[in-house]
């Protein structure tokens, strides 16, 4: 089953696909284009994993200092991150590099307090597409998460589906990638997760319970590359969804700054 949540008409809806666009669940049929697309679930608390597949830790391997025999590297993120499908993520003038993340994004369906690896998997409600922006400018030697790099408004993209873990027989066989302007720049797959899915869950429940509505942003694989204002992003799930997304300027958010400084 795959559903969504839009704007629509002063209210929030639940949708299904539908053969003309979306079903609204009180019958009413739009163009994809007729609605705001938000985050397709009711979103808690947002873990993000960093350095999560070998390949882009070796793509890496010379700014790293960590190995991928070390603890997970995990992260939390606000809410003002969160944007839906069709958004703009802006990019602040004067930076030199900010790349995409294609991520497969784990739901927690309920509570989970030190769980162990055999029945993580009871604890996973769903999944749906992320797209995690990060500046490479305001990363801590040049890798490790921090405020500036990854918790900027608007800069983790949700959606569009939230597909039932019943739905997907094995998230860790899906085919990952990515198009900037419809050239195909990312691609791998989920097989490649260093912490699989019930690894995540038993080591992050050994120290916080997890709750409904937790989302688990399970990291991105190599090929990250720099994107501009005006470039469409596309990040892809196999059986999971296409989630559209656009880069724009400072302008577009009615500040301008004079080159090389960040709006304030």
């Amino acid at each position: 089953m795959r559903t969504a949540r839009v704007a629509y008409g002063g209210a929030i809806h639940h949708a299904v696909p539908h053969e003309r666009g979306l079903r609204l669940a009180d019958g009413r049929v739009l163009a994809e284009d007729a609605v705001a697309w938000l985050p397709p679930f009711e979103v808690g608390t947002v873990i993000a994993l960093g350095l999560n597949y070998g390949n882009h830790v070796r793509e890496l391997a010379r700014e790293l200092t960590v190995t991928s025999q070390d603890e997970p590297l995990v992260f939390f993120k606000g809410r003002g991150t969160l944007i839906g499908p069709r958004g703009f993520t802006q990019r602040p003038d004067g930076v030199k590099f900010m790349h995409y993340e294609c991520e497969l994004a784990v739901v927690i369906g309920k509570t989970a307090r030190k769980v162990g690896r055999a029945a993580a998997m009871h604890h996973v409600a769903g999944y749906t597409v992320c797209n995690d922006y990060a500046i490479r400018d305001y990363l801590e030697n040049w890798y490790r998460p921090n405020l500036r790099a990854k918790n900027r408004d608007g800069c983790t993209v949700l959606g569009p589906w939230f597909v039932d873990a019943a739905d997907v027989p094995d998230p860790h066989a899906l085919a990952l990638r990515t198009l900037v302007n419809g050239k195909v720049v990312q691609q791998g797959n989920t097989a490649d997760l260093i912490n699989d899915i019930p690894a995540l869950i038993e080591y992050l429940s050994e120290f916080m319970t997890l709750q409904a509505g937790d989302v688990i942003l399970t990291g991105t694989p190599e090929g990250v590359s720099n994107v501009d204002a005006g470039d469409e992003v596309v990040t892809e799930i196999e059986g999971i969804g296409r989630l559209v997304n656009t880069i724009v300027g400072d302008e577009a958010f009615g500040r301008s700054v004079a080159p090389g400084r960040e709006p304030q």
